[in-house]
């Protein structure tokens, strides 16, 4: 069975699980989200999306 996740589901969860447990503080963790929209916008986004998406293709042909 194939499990489908988006991408921003999972760094939500991510981020929720460090500022519960590895101390993030919550001003911070808004800090790197607001990054995120910034680097959205800028020029590098294509080059980054592209290469999360050769990871993900690289991580989803695994075989176990």
């Amino acid at each position: 069975m194939a499990l489908s996740i988006s991408a921003v589901v999972l760094l939500a969860i991510i981020v929720f699980l460090l500022v519960k447990k590895s101390g993030l503080k919550a001003g911070h963790a808004v800090v790197c989200i607001l990054l995120g929209f910034y680097i959205a916008s800028s020029t590098i986004a294509p080059t980054i999306r592209e290469l999360t998406t050769n990871i993900a293709g690289m991580i989803g042909g695994i075989k176990f």
